[in-house]
């Protein structure tokens, strides 16, 4: 039946997160690969949640008092003036808003810049527009934008350009400069943005989440996708939004409509209670993932990956394979699965694109996650230091 398949059905292929993780839960493998909590949701979410379904907020529904809180929170975050009732739109999650987004702006033959290594959604999407994916390489070790060959991605046929920041599967953050870079592009151009900022909670050392849309001109011509996944420890909740200007937030509301009709009703009633959350629980969520993030990187660092970069956002750590390390970023990861019982993500699914520089780094990074309870961490540490060779102390998969 394979010859029934649409050109884009036969071109898609399985998620490589997924497939390890089957492999993870065959081995009974310690998972930090995929970008979810292995930890309980706060419970005062949970019961607004249990709440609104006892109260049978059960059916196809709109909240709008999501988009009226979502609406304070950009003004109190950015600040950013953003119309409630005309410019937000509630969707399935942020890969919900995305998909809508993309879907409401590209058309076949439109060409949509991203930064590379990227998350492997966005191109999909893309793709199933009919757009045509152009990446620009962030440079390593510290993922730096190159404005010259920035400004050189730039055609005729650009007609938006995807920002993630925080960014996944790297934790950069774009600075202050690089976010004028980009926004001066786009204006000199008129070309449009989506950004995912999922991650806008999940900052540290004091570095500070920027919304290119904050940015002088560019709210009128820029999507804001985000999420509570991240921020509240909810990701199978599915609910998002899509911040835009009237007339785009309309399209993505209709498109989303007609695939999804709405976002689950009794999280949209639970997300009252979270985005309502006061200044504490952002501060708490902030010192708690520096924890875990300076736990994992303080082993990944003493078994020998080089980790010339530090997070400073999201909830990875894109540590770099030893030039001493033999194996591919996938035969790593199997390797670690079976000898270590932990499992990752192999970094080539991240990289796209004909360039000599991405092709000799895709196959020598590991994505880790440390959105994991501080049990789960320190378990996977341990199984990894178990590789490490007590007479010549290297971990025995770098060799």
């Amino acid at each position: 039946m394979e010859n029934k398949l649409s050109r884009v059905g036969r071109k898609i292929p399985a998620s490589p997160i997924q497939r390890l993780s089957r492999l993870a839960q065959k081995c009974k493998a310690v998972d930090l690969s995929e970008g979810f909590p292995d930890f309980p949701a706060p419970e005062e979410f949970k019961q607004a949640a249990v709440s609104a379904i006892n109260s049978d907020f059960n059916q196809y529904r709109h909240v709008q008092g999501m988009c009226d809180l979502v609406a304070a929170k950009m003004k109190e975050m950015l600040p950013m003036e953003v119309n409630p009732l005309t410019d937000v739109a509630i969707c399935c999650g942020q890969s919900g808003a995305f998909a809508a987004a993309i879907f409401a702006i590209i058309d076949p033959g439109d060409e949509v810049i991203l930064f590379d290594p990227s998350y492997e959604t966005y191109e999909t999407c893309i793709k199933l527009a009919g757009g045509v994916s152009v990446y620009m390489h962030l440079e390593q070790p510290h993922w730096t934008l190159n404005q010259d060959q920035f400004e050189k991605s730039f055609t005729e046929k650009t007609k938006a350009l995807v920002l993630n920041s925080p960014h996944n599967p790297t934790g950069k953050v774009f600075t202050m400069d690089e976010l004028e870079i980009i926004a001066g592009a786009c204006r000199k151009r008129d070309v449009l943005v989506v950004t995912d900022e999922v991650y806008e909670s999940l900052t540290y050392n004091g570095v500070p989440h920027i919304s290119l849309a904050s940015l002088p001109e560019m709210q009128r011509r820029t999507i804001i996708t985000s999420s509570l996944s991240k921020t509240f420890s909810v990701t199978g909740w599915r609910v998002g939004w899509a911040i835009a200007p009237p007339s785009i937030a309309s399209a993505i509301q209709n498109i989303h409509s007609k695939l999804n009709d709405s976002a689950p009703a009794p999280f949209q009633e639970a997300a009252l209670v979270a985005l309502a959350s006061p200044p504490a629980y952002f501060h708490a969520l902030k010192r708690d993932y520096t924890s875990r993030r300076d736990t994992l990187f303080k082993t990944l660092t003493e078994i020998g990956f080089n980790t010339q970069f530090k997070p400073q956002g999201s909830t990875f750590i894109f540590a770099q394979l030893p030039e001493t390390c033999p194996l591919s970023d996938i035969e790593f990861v199997e390797e670690l699965i079976k000898q270590a019982g932990v499992v990752a993500v192999p970094g080539c699914g991240f990289f796209h694109g004909e360039n000599p520089s991405s092709d000799h780094y895709s196959r020598r990074y590991i994505r880790f996650a440390f959105c994991k309870s501080h049990e789960t961490l320190a378990a996977a540490g341990a199984k990894l230091l178990k590789l490490v060779d007590s007479e010549t102390g290297r971990f025995r998969l770098f060799r």
